[in-house]
């Protein structure tokens, strides 16, 4: 049985959307429970025979300062959820909320795995290939080293063998021109990292990749810093709903459109779905001793039931362990990098 902790206070909606998405991944699951965790009142009218309440008081809100999410918030549904993945009553926790309060939350109650000095969000964009491109970090770091970008890698490449089933997955680093000597001197040398770890079998390093190699499908894993992956991130979104409308607008201006849009509806349909980004929520937290998955704020229920289902698909192929034995692997270099230290201790007062 794999439990999942569900914060469903999290997110522009809470209880609105992430109660339904329980009720249909249950549904959907019957070797999964959850651990639903919020506010009394807002439980009491769930009920699922693999399902079990857990009261919080308290919710972190989007807006919430770090400060008050850390520091006063003690007792909130996102803080207690993660609570039950370090306690072992979960295998992993799902939140739609704060995502800087969730990764600093993530970090001060899971710690940081041997190795890795700033966890990273790992999310999915739709190439023309058919699948996904695995993109990190998706918001979590604004400025990276070389180092962090170098254990991105590592990590994005234990998600995607685990989602794909693919043990050697390309890894490119995302610059302004494929040539080695474009790119800031961070980027220079985080490229030199990847290339050095590709002649150790450390990493499949394919090399730089522009913007359109995401889409395009060019390797399966794009590496860049927090900045430009959530740019990256909400832009294709935003392309995807504007594809969408145009579609519905131009095949409603005349009946002759509207003809049309009967005969090619099959067609329009597939790549309504495709482009869904919906289908493709729920970003990973990689780099903690534990799991831990962030859907967007905005979520609907079919999209927030996909970040379940990934933190399922995840916690049943046991990504914690072979983030780890990625990360043994690498320790060479991880450690020739420097970038083996642990990072700085929370205040106590946390």
């Amino acid at each position: 049985m794999i439990t999942i902790a569900v914060d469903c206070m999290g997110g522009d909606h809470g209880p609105v959307f992430t109660l339904p998405a329980c009720r249909q991944f249950l549904d959907r699951f019957p070797d999964a429970s959850v651990i639903l965790v919020g506010q009394a009142a807002s439980l009491q009218n769930f009920s699922h025979p693999r399902a079990t309440k857990l009261t919080a008081t308290e919710v972190v809100g989007m807006d919430d300062p770090l400060e008050v999410a850390l520091r006063r918030k003690k007792d909130s549904s996102m803080r207690v959820a993660i609570d039950q993945v370090k306690a072992g009553a979960a295998q992993a926790a799902v939140s739609a909320g704060n995502t800087a309060a969730l990764m600093a939350i993530s970090r001060y109650v899971l710690k940081t795995l041997d190795g890795i000095d700033r966890p990273a969000i790992a999310a999915q964009i739709p190439n023309t290939l058919g699948g996904a491109t695995t993109v990190l970090d998706m918001g979590a770091n604004v400025d990276c080293s070389e180092e962090h970008l170098f254990q991105f890698a590592v990590m994005g490449s234990a998600l995607v063998s685990v989602l794909s089933g693919n043990d050697n997955p390309t890894v490119g680093l995302l610059n302004i021109g494929e040539e080695a000597i474009k790119g800031n001197e961070i980027i220079k040398k985080a490229g030199e990292l990847l290339r050095t770890a590709f002649k150790s079998g450390d990493l499949n390093f394919y090399g730089n990749v522009e913007g359109n190699d995401i889409f395009k499908g060019t390797v399966d894993i794009v590496v860049c810093d927090g900045f430009v992956g959530n740019v990256a991130l909400k832009t294709s979104e935003g392309l995807a709903a504007m594809i969408v409308q145009f579609l519905k607008t131009e095949f409603s201006r005349s009946i002759f459109t509207k003809m049309a849009a009967i005969v090619a509806y099959p067609v329009i349909s597939a790549l309504k779905r495709r482009m869904d980004h919906r289908r493709y929520n729920g970003g990973a937290l990689l780099g903690l001793r534990g799991l831990v998955f962030k859907s967007h704020g905005s979520a609907d229920a079919l999209a927030f039931e996909y970040a379940l289902v990934r933190a399922y698909d995840a916690a049943r192929n046991n990504l914690l362990d072979k983030v780890k034995r990625r990360i043994a692997h690498a320790a060479p270099l991880l450690m020739a990098t420097g970038s083996a230290s642990q990072i700085a201790t929370l205040p106590p007062a946390l």
